[in-house]
């Protein structure tokens, strides 16, 4: 399709002048193609007695979610080794949630929902902070949200692994996990991350690494302490954009860290990765309390039965929650507990997801 431009006129002036500036910095129309900001109510408090959850939830009135994670207050008393992460997930209204038949269960979502759970203690000082990324972009403008799920862990000191994949020709661009009911004191994700449903990656048991680039699948995996349940459930959603998309200009790149620790009891630990600006946006991120190596090795829990997940959630570099309104985050915290018992051998991971529409690559 052709421009006709008459000589001498201004707005064909300006017309020429934007071309050239196109072609001459490559890139450039891309330049903007991606804005990030994050949302959150602040806490909603609770769970205040044991064996029960809380859900919380932040929405986006302006774009799509495209991940979004929790941050909970536990006390500084011993009743902190009861409080843990029981899911964060996207959701179609903010108070309704995926779990029917696996798929494709829902476009451009806007909302993210939080669940904080409660063991056999429980304290008024419990609360839970849920926090939405919300994303525009002039080439992903619209998202899916796919789910799998799978029964159990059902059986003590035991976890359950499942991954939802993004459809061929889409774009993962965040993902969450979930474990239900909240009744088994001891049920509860312990991983929530990118990966890749390919043999190297043992179709989503390994996790992506750092610097690897454009994973297809979200893994959750649900861990349970000394509590049984035959309905247990674990959940994996994956974040995906919809096909047609132009996939020559955009590409994400996975930001992995893992400390060690935290290794005695009633402690916690907190791990950090970022986006640098040559990875492009921060779009969503993931947590884990593991058995270590889970970039390298199928994903093992720790060997005790409390270690759980606080948070998974934007932050500054120094593992800062961003506040309401925050533009362009560009790291990601995860912060970990041991629970009542010791817990050698285990390790906090944390991934940052980045989006780049600017320098992107034919896949």
């Amino acid at each position: 399709m052709s421009t006709r431009i008459r000589r001498g006129s201004a707005t064909g002036k300006a017309l020429i002048l934007a071309a050239l500036l196109t072609v001459a910095v490559p890139g450039g129309a891309y330049a903007k193609a991606v804005d990030v900001t994050v949302v959150t109510p602040g806490a909603t408090m609770g769970p205040a007695t044991p064996f029960t959850g809380v859900s919380s939830h932040a929405d986006c009135t302006d774009g799509l979610v495209s991940g979004g994670g929790a941050d909970q207050a536990i006390g500084s008393d011993e009743m902190s080794n009861g409080n843990h992460v029981l899911g964060m997930a996207p959701s179609a209204d903010g108070a309704t949630e995926y779990t029917e038949v696996p798929g494709t269960v829902g476009t451009d979502a806007t909302h993210w929902m939080a669940f904080g759970g409660s063991g056999s203690r429980s304290s008024g000082a419990f609360s839970t902070t849920p926090y939405a990324i919300c994303l525009r972009s002039n080439l992903i403008r619209h998202t899916q949200v796919v789910m799998n799920k799978a029964q159990g862990p059902s059986v003590g000191l035991s976890s359950k692994l499942v991954t939802a994949t993004c459809p061929v020709g889409t774009v993962l661009i965040g993902g969450g996990a979930r474990t239900t009911p909240a009744d088994v004191g001891s049920l509860k994700p312990i991983a929530s991350f990118p990966t890749f449903a390919d043999a190297a990656h043992h179709f989503g048991s390994i996790a992506a690494g750092d610097g690897e680039r454009d994973p297809d699948s979200w893994t959750a995996v649900g861990g349970i302490g000394g509590g049984r349940g035959a309905d247990n459930m674990t959940y994996a959603y994956a974040i995906c954009s919809t096909d047609g998309i132009d996939l020559k200009h955009v590409a994400t790149t996975v930001r992995f860290t893992e400390v060690d620790g935290p290794n005695t009891a009633s402690t916690g630990e907190t791990a950090t990765t970022g986006c640098s600006r040559e990875d492009g946006r921060l779009v969503s991120g993931g947590a884990a309390i593991s058995g270590g190596n889970v970039t390298t090795t199928d994903f093992g829990k720790a060997t005790s039965g409390g270690p759980h997940l606080n948070g998974s959630f934007p932050s500054d570099a120094a593992g800062t929650p961003v506040g309401d309104g925050g533009a362009d985050p560009s790291h990601w915290t995860a912060a970990t507990h041991s629970g009542g018992s010791p817990s050698p051998g285990s390790y906090s991971d944390v991934w940052a997801l980045c989006l780049d529409v600017k320098h992107g690559h034919k896949r």
